[in-house]
């Protein structure tokens, strides 16, 4: 169970469990970051006027490219153009 738990996902990304947490903890951290940008804005409109947007599109395509590489794509694109995780 511990297995299935901490190492199988990691595995299905073709990553270790410490490099998948790396990686999860970068994408986290850009997350928290934009939308502390995107409050900002909200406050000043002025600030950080693409900011919360490109952080956005920066992670969409460091994730879609992670999943692709791990043979594992996991996202198509809807109708509508926005993402939709197939797996849910």
């Amino acid at each position: 169970m511990l297995r299935q738990i901490f190492l199988e996902h990691p595995k299905s990304m073709g990553e270790t469990y410490l490099g998948h947490q790396r990686e999860a903890f970068g994408i986290g951290l850009s997350m928290i970051a934009g939308g502390l940008a995107c409050v900002m804005h909200g406050l000043v409109p002025a600030m950080f006027l693409t900011t919360g947007g490109d952080m956005i599109s920066t992670l969409h395509r460091r994730i879609t490219a992670r999943r692709a590489a791990a043979g594992n794509p996991g996202v198509l694109a809807s109708p509508r153009g926005a993402a939709s995780d197939v797996r849910a």
